[in-house]
């Protein structure tokens, strides 16, 4: 029987062991599929050699999957389908490598072939299996990044990192904030006034810490800073743990305005002052605007000594009522189709 006064000691060293399982797990899990992407890396290559040789025809595939189901009647990976895939999927990475590169052999097959449909150069391939190593996506959210063509965004942010931070940092930085981002989630109008996104942002937390990207962890919303007595409130505060900072983010419902950068910077210089900590790097600031010009923003940001990013954000366009009144009902679509299927049933009757 385990003593009252062993008792923290002993939650202690389960926890740990429970630790280094889940670690040994999560090692198995991906030396198993690190061999099972070097055996699909294998069987595409053999496949279009085979193919390339000319030397059992057109229907090489087909027969190869005909025979490795049989063999193996329990494995679910040898379709006709996923042995083409096996074939594009080396196609497409062998014009560079020899080998299954790093990156492709640590994440899911799955995923691998999601790439590969939706992306139409390697080094593009190569920057989504890093961010899903980097961020652990489940294909899920790997689709949402490839849909919003993630990485057309990051580091486009007009900034002065590279002035106001040291370069490592300043590098981490440009790549951490994206321009522009994608608030469609929120199903808001196009005009939408700040209180309102704040609002939704606020409410749906969650797909906004996946649309600003790995390491965000949020603080506080309308967080209240005094000054000299007076009250202000910054509309989102967040801290980045990779950056070991604090994100003071500032919403505008419109274009940007240079005097925006001058409240901003007043925002980052209290944070840096009453919050951030010994161990904090410089407090970093992103203006949200609805629209931008790269010229205006960039001169803003000459001469400001607080690093600071300035990116616009996308709301979905909602259907106006006008239009939307006009548009069939579902009823009234399900009934039109009907009526066509009717039609193709006479016509095949009386032919």
């Amino acid at each position: 029987m385990i003593k009252i006064d062993k008792h923290q000691e002993f939650n202690h060293w389960i926890k740990d062991l429970k630790s280094k399982i889940h670690a040994a797990r999560t090692k198995v899990a991906l030396s198993i599929n690190s061999q099972l992407i070097e055996l699909y890396w294998e069987i595409g290559k053999d496949i279009s050699v085979r193919q390339s040789e000319n030397e059992w025809g057109s229907k090489l595939i087909e027969r190869v999957a005909d025979e490795l189901k049989n063999e193996f009647p329990e494995l679910k990976g040898f379709s006709r389908r996923n042995i083409y895939a096996m074939l594009q999927w080396y196609n497409f990475y062998s014009q560079k490598y020899p080998f299954v590169p790093q990156s492709v052999a640590q994440i899911p097959w799955g995923h691998n072939r999601l790439i590969i449909t939706k992306v139409k150069n390697i080094e593009e391939a190569e920057f989504y299996c890093n961010e899903t190593i980097k961020n652990n996506w489940d294909r899920d959210t790997l689709e949402i990044q490839l849909s919003n063509k993630l990485i057309v965004k990051t580091g486009k942010s007009t900034t002065n990192f590279s002035e106001t931070l040291p370069e490592n940092q300043a590098n981490l930085a440009a790549q951490t904030f994206k321009d522009p981002y994608n608030f469609d989630f929120l199903g808001l109008h196009d005009d939408a006034l700040e209180k309102a996104i704040e609002d939704e942002l606020v409410k749906n937390i969650t797909k906004f810490l996946l649309e600003l990207g790995k390491g965000f962890a949020f603080v506080g919303r309308q967080y209240k800073i005094e000054i000299s007595e007076t009250d202000y409130f910054i509309d989102l505060l967040f801290y980045h743990i990779d950056l070991r900072s604090y994100i003071v983010i500032e919403l505008k419902a419109g274009k940007f305005k240079p005097e925006f950068v001058g409240k901003l910077n007043f925002y980052l210089s209290a944070i840096d002052s009453q919050i951030k900590k010994p161990e904090d790097n410089q407090s970093i600031g992103i203006l949200l605007c609805k629209k931008k010009d790269k010229i205006e923003a960039e001169y803003a940001l000459r001469d400001i000594n607080k690093p600071m990013g300035i990116s616009e954000y996308k709301l979905s366009d909602a259907i106006p009522e006008s239009i939307k009144s006009k548009l069939p009902s579902i009823e009234d679509l399900e009934r039109k189709l009907m009526e066509k299927f009717d039609q193709m049933g006479r016509y095949t009757a009386e032919s």
